[in-house]
């Protein structure tokens, strides 16, 4: 059992994480995939470049952004795979198991690739996610677990 802190004491931004940067194949394609995705769940477009993409999502005491850079174009981009050294996949946070319906359906209307449809999962009591990936088969996930002490 690992130690976990008790609920609500932990104060300030202190080991919060401020921002992902992921590399895309190509801006206009991620644009596509990315803005509803981020819209859903209430994230703005903050940046809009020729070779970034950025979007962010103000709470409480800071801010989480997503950062999208275009990959170097005097090389051929590389298949992404999660299973070796580097980024495995992000997970996003649901309030409830119909927001990951709802994402879910959102995410087939766009002709997304959906790895793993809602389902409850065993890494934690009542743990419910889909799995997708974004055009650079980058691994995402929309989950939800009823609130309580920890997680993974």
């Amino acid at each position: 059992m690992r130690n976990q802190p008790e609920q609500n004491t932990v104060k300030g931004r202190i080991g919060s994480i401020n921002h992902l940067r992921l590399t895309v194949t190509d801006i206009p394609t991620a644009e596509r995939f990315y803005s509803p995705l981020m819209r859903f769940m209430g994230y703005e477009l903050s940046g809009r470049e020729k070779d970034r993409l950025a979007w962010v999502k103000w709470w409480g005491s800071g801010a989480f952004w997503l950062i999208l850079s275009a990959a170097r174009r005097d090389t051929e981009p590389a298949r992404h795979d999660l299973l070796s050294p580097g980024f495995h996949h992000l997970a996003w946070n649901a309030d409830n198991r119909d927001q990951v319906d709802e994402l879910y359906r959102l995410l087939v209307e766009s002709g997304a690739t959906v790895l793993d449809a809602p389902a409850e999962y065993d890494y934690e009591p009542g743990y419910y996610a889909v799995f997708f990936t974004d055009p650079d088969g980058m691994k995402l996930e929309f989950m939800h677990v009823p609130e309580r002490l920890g997680s993974i």
